[in-house]
């Protein structure tokens, strides 16, 4: 299995700058006007580029490229500038589709001769469901009754969402529609990242699960896909949500559809499905109960998916099922036309509260990640399903949205005091020796096993 590796990079507000001839004041006690940004010109091109910025980029990416690394950039990662998010509200309003088009084509005219891998939204669900239905994530916003911790500062979880994804598909296409257009002569490919997870059946005897399962493929990945391949909404979307779920003219469904070179796919962790009534409508109703589905780790017999994912004493652990990457691929390809697919995430959490020797010594992190490559080979070999690169995430200990630093998703394990001080851990040594071993030497090596024992790697850990 040859699949290319490497290294996401995100570009974090590049076309930013301050107006400098004006005084700057800042609250020192509450109550703090955050919301106060007129001061900064950051978010549209047209105040501005700030220089630094992009100088910074441009040194990042020829260092990667000297070190024979090749870069995949992410235009959006959930960083909208807060100015367009004060002004309009940012993906909520379709103003963000020119401003994000403006964006991309500065990103393109600067770096499109280096990079020849564009990302345009990491994860398309992410934003509009825990951003907008549940408020979990920037900007915060959800129902008055479903902010039972007072987080949100408006929203309304039951039409929001689909507003956001509609705008999210419509921005994301008229930026692949540019790169496509102007900038042809740069040879490169341009395309999403969808988060995915496999639903298995509650009761694979039960025909109802089985329904809730499929439909909740289809208002999970249906959502975007749907749209991407045939520029219109999953039919059993539009019969549930009816008008809640906005609609495409014919010529943005001729934008949006085929609207890839490639699609990265980011997986996790797969989830049993049930039926459960959508309590639609209600106050505390979001658009992620519109599917009718229950989700567990565990099935009607009570048996877990997997090994143990993460330990939640308060939401519950979850479990993983490294089979449920080969399923993700094959429907993919089977549903979605063979599309060229990256995988662009996929990575086991430990909690930062391990000291240094625990952390470094993460043979579990092995476990998942060479059980999930090796049914990555075995679905490419079997189906034939277009895999052409692999990203493990990640590649250090980084701050996790939501959870912050209180979990470590590394290869390498990172000093949050001093963030020089790092040192590759077990993972990454693994890592490294499988990807040497299936580039120099495939025929002799094989690492897609983690070759040790419960017993030796409670000694490796006792000795550490």
């Amino acid at each position: 299995m040859k699949l290319l590796h490497g290294l996401a990079l995100v570009f974090l507000l590049a076309a930013a700058s301050c107006k400098a001839d004006e005084e700057i004041t800042c609250e020192e006690n509450n109550p703090f006007t955050c919301s106060n940004t007129d001061i900064l010109s950051k978010g549209k091109v047209s105040r501005g580029v700030n220089q630094g910025g992009l100088d910074y980029y441009h040194k990042l990416i020829d260092a990667l490229l000297e070190k024979n690394i090749t870069p995949f950039v992410t235009l959006f990662h959930w960083d909208l500038p807060q100015t367009l998010q004060d002004e309009y509200e940012g993906f909520l309003d379709r103003q963000i589709i020119q401003d994000f088009k403006d964006y991309a084509d500065l990103c393109f005219k600067e770096f499109g001769g280096k990079v020849k891998h564009w990302i345009t939204i990491n994860q398309l669900y992410t934003v509009p469901t825990r951003g907008y239905a549940i408020g979990t994530d920037a900007p915060g916003r959800c129902s008055p009754m479903v902010d039972t911790k007072h987080r949100c500062y408006g929203g309304n979880s039951s039409t929001e969402p689909y507003i956001v994804a509609h705008n999210q598909l419509l921005a994301h296409a008229t930026v692949v529609d540019l790169y496509r257009n102007k900038y042809k002569f740069q040879k490169g490919k341009i395309g999403p990242v969808m988060i995915t997870r496999w639903f298995l059946p509650f009761d694979e005897s039960d025909p109802a699960s089985i329904e809730a399962a499929e439909r909740m493929n289809q208002f999970f990945h249906g959502w975007y896909m749907e749209p991407l391949t045939k520029g219109r909404y999953p039919d059993i979307m539009r019969q549930i949500v009816g008008s809640r779920l906005p609609n495409f003219t014919e010529e943005e469904a001729e934008l949006v559809a085929g609207s890839y070179d490639f699609l990265g796919l980011n997986y996790y962790v797969t989830q049993y499905a049930q039926p459960k009534p959508n309590p639609y409508p209600s106050e505390t109703h979001t658009a992620m109960m519109d599917a009718g589905v229950k989700l567990t780790y565990d099935n009607s017999r009570g048996e877990f998916l997997g090994p143990l994912f993460v330990e939640d004493k308060v939401s519950g652990n979850s479990y993983y099922y490294p089979k449920g990457i080969y399923y993700v691929m094959d429907y993919f390809k089977t549903k979605y036309g063979d599309p060229l697919i990256y995988v662009t995430e996929n990575g086991f959490s430990t909690p930062s509260s391990e000291n240094r020797e625990q952390a470094i010594a993460d043979y579990k992190r092995i476990d998942y990640l060479c059980s999930h490559l090796c049914f990555l080979r075995k679905v490419i070999k079997e189906k034939g399903v277009n895999v052409r690169g692999y990203f493990a995430w990640a590649l250090g200990d980084n701050y996790e949205f939501c959870k912050g630093f209180t979990v470590r998703f590394g290869l390498s394990y990172v000093n949050w005091e001093d963030l020089d001080d790092r040192n590759l851990k077990e993972s990454g040594k693994w890592y490294q020796r499988f990807i040497n071993g299936t580039v120099k030497n495939s025929a002799k090596q094989d690492f897609l096993r983690s070759s040790l024992s419960s017993q030796s790697q409670k000694k490796r850990l006792a000795d550490a």
